[in-house]
């Protein structure tokens, strides 16, 4: 009897042992169609990172051996804890939850499923942009997009069409960054070229470095870092950018607050009563073709004055906070702090009625306090708003409970996006210095008008032109030859063509007449039609807004340059856009236009004037309320209550 049930055991291990070598040989039959690149026992087994090299073989990696890893990273969902690199950047782990949910980005034929969980950029790689998605035109639907949401990623799931993925991974059109230019040694160029325009442009003295003013880290902020994605050509035109920002629209994964606040309840009401906005036939203020969509922005800005309100965090010492420029070129980033500082209506003392916060720092003061001449390093000037964050961040509980998502600056500056990528990729920036290629992100990021305040105690003074019947110049630039284009731009057109007067830095005529006591300039912007906008350093120009101030018509040449309050205004209404490489043929563009058209464009030149105009006392749709609503706007869709 015993024998029998011994060799009936048998038989039953057998069986046991047959039926589950059957099953294991199932399973890598069919995870051999089904995982990517076949590699079955490795996907199974492997918890660490799975290297798609160029010949498409795998192995494993070591953490510490980037040479190495020379095509796209694949993680494991089981390596929590080991970093990963593609493209040759490197992720790291932020210890801060993300809840951007799930982004899709296309690499060649194939698509990268990144999902959202505790992983952020390496800050290590300044080539690393945050990512926008999307393009459009000025449809009622398209009048402000939130953002493009960060890749915050600790998994890479690569589906579709892998063959060529590890081509696509090197080549310079990948999606995960590959294509992004050198940032490191652009910023050390926009660092020499800074140190010449300080000069030039107002003959001012940096002062000597300072110390960090004693301020503490015990919490610390961590780095995000963003991908950028490019046109085939490298280059956004204006209609790229309308799409951008319709785009993001549907793309939008907004964060999910670690805690509930009764605020982002009435954030979520706002947002859906300007979804629901009522049409506009006739405003008697605003002028509806300047507006993407008028009834959205009036229903929205009326919103903003009943609902909103901001918190200032005292912290910080002057120069550098609480500070700004009232006078210059930087001079927007100081108004508006002064004025928001002032303000009554929008301020709030508690920070739990806070909607949104305001980081008040000057990124003028900034470089002119802390920044070493002709170090080419501005290291110490990022160190310096880390170890403010991170003082914020150990004392409020604001800055943790969003990750800085409803935490916002305003900084005109050059290097303001250099110095904000790191620590504050989830604040919403407003930035003078808007380039897609430099890391803006529609629908989050608000494009700063960059503001020449000549007088200080009169921002207003000189503002007005002739009109448009009077003004016999067809176009006009003088200025410093700051960058290469607006060398080309010269070398093109300056003394060739009596229409055009074009030239560098434009001399002072002596005396008190109409051209006499410095005033040439503003004279010939006066009298002329078009006004070039050429960039200098960066992007952004001073020009534009001085075209609007002037009553000229602006006409903007730089690439990638995101126009003030984008989000808003429909710009190709009064304003003409030409490529930088479309300079040779610029009269040809600027004669094509109309009569009747060019007279319509400075009619509207003149109506979006108010908007962008600094008052001591602020007034209604001025340029303080037009800066905050974009902010207020773009808040709506950063947040979704944590329910």
């Amino acid at each position: 009897m015993g024998q029998e049930l011994c060799s009936i055991s048998q038989i039953g291990s057998r069986r046991v042992i047959w039926l589950m070598g059957v099953m294991f040989a199932m399973i890598l039959a069919f995870q051999c169609f089904e995982l990517s690149f076949g590699y079955s026992l490795f996907s199974l087994f492997s918890v660490g990172k799975v290297i798609v090299n160029e010949e498409g073989s795998s192995s494993s990696s070591p953490v510490d051996d980037p040479i190495s890893k020379t095509g796209l990273v694949a993680e494991s969902p089981l390596a929590d804890g080991i970093n990963s690199t593609a493209s040759n950047h490197s992720y790291d782990r932020a210890n801060q939850p993300s809840s951007s949910g799930d982004l899709i980005e296309p690499v060649g034929n194939s698509t990268i499923n990144m999902q959202g969980n505790n992983r952020s950029f390496d800050g290590k790689d300044d080539s690393l942009r945050n990512d926008s998605i999307g393009y459009n035109n000025h449809s009622s639907n398209n009048f402000a997009a939130p953002p493009a949401v960060p890749p915050t990623s600790s998994s890479l799931m690569i589906v579709g069409n892998t063959s060529s993925v590890a081509t696509n991974a090197s080549s310079p059109n990948s999606s995960l960054g590959s294509n992004a230019p050198d940032t490191s040694d652009k910023l050390k160029t926009s660092v020499e070229e800074k140190d010449e325009k300080n000069t030039s442009d107002k003959n001012e003295k940096t002062e000597p470095l300072h110390g960090d003013h004693g301020i503490g880290k015990n919490k610390t902020v961590s780095e995000k870092k963003q991908v950028p994605k490019d046109p085939s050509s490298g280059i956004y035109t204006i209609s790229d950018m309308d799409s951008l920002l319709f785009e993001t629209r549907s793309s939008n994964r907004p964060i999910v607050p670690r805690w509930p606040s009764a605020t982002d309840q009435e954030v979520l009401q706002a947002k859906l009563l300007i979804e629901n906005a009522p049409g506009i036939d006739n405003d008697p203020i605003l002028y509806s073709p300047l507006f993407r969509n008028v009834s959205v922005f009036k229903r929205s800005y009326e919103l903003m004055e009943k609902t909103l309100k901001v918190y200032i965090y005292a912290e910080g010492e002057r120069p550098i906070f609480h500070q700004g420029p009232l006078q210059g070129i930087y001079a927007s980033e100081g108004w508006f702090m002064k004025i928001l500082e002032s303000n009554k209506r929008f301020v709030t003392k508690d920070p739990k009625k806070a909607h949104l916060f305001y980081l008040p720092f000057s990124s003028r003061q900034l470089e002119d306090t802390l920044y070493v001449r002709d170090s080419h390093s501005f290291t110490n000037l990022i160190q310096h708003l880390k170890n403010y964050l991170d003082l914020i961040a150990a004392k409020y509980p604001s800055w943790n409970r969003t990750e800085g998502a409803d935490h916002f600056i305003a900084a005109c500056h050059d290097w303001a996006p250099a110095e904000t990528r790191k620590y504050m990729a989830k604040c919403i920036r407003a930035l003078c210095n808007s380039d897609v290629k430099e890391g803006f992100v529609f629908g989050k990021d608000v494009s700063l008008p960059e503001t020449s305040v000549r007088v200080a105690r009169n921002p207003l003074k000189d503002v007005g032109g002739n009109p448009a019947s009077k003004r016999p110049i067809l176009a006009f630039f003088a200025g410093r030859m700051h960058g290469n284009l607006r060398s080309i731009l010269v070398k093109y057109w300056e003394g060739k063509d009596p229409d055009m007067k074009i030239s560098g830095p434009m001399p002072k005529v002596k005396g008190k007449g109409k051209k006499g006591g410095g005033k040439n300039y503003l004279w010939h912007m006066k009298n002329s039609k078009y006004c070039i906008c050429a960039k200098g350093y960066e992007v952004n120009s001073p020009r534009v807004v001085e075209s609007i101030m002037y009553e000229c018509v602006p006409v903007i040449i730089s690439d990638n340059f995101v126009p003030p309050l984008f989000g808003v205004l429909n710009w190709e209404s009064f304003a003409v856009f030409v490529a930088e490489k479309e300079i040779p043929n610029l009269k040809k563009i600027l004669t094509s236009i109309p009569e009747k058209r060019y007279r319509e464009m400075q009619m509207r030149v003149k109506k979006v004037q108010p908007h962008f105009l600094w008052h001591s006392k602020p007034q209604k749709y001025d340029l303080f309320h037009m800066i905050l609503h974009s902010i207020w706007y773009n808040r709506l869709y950063q947040i979704t209550p944590n329910l």
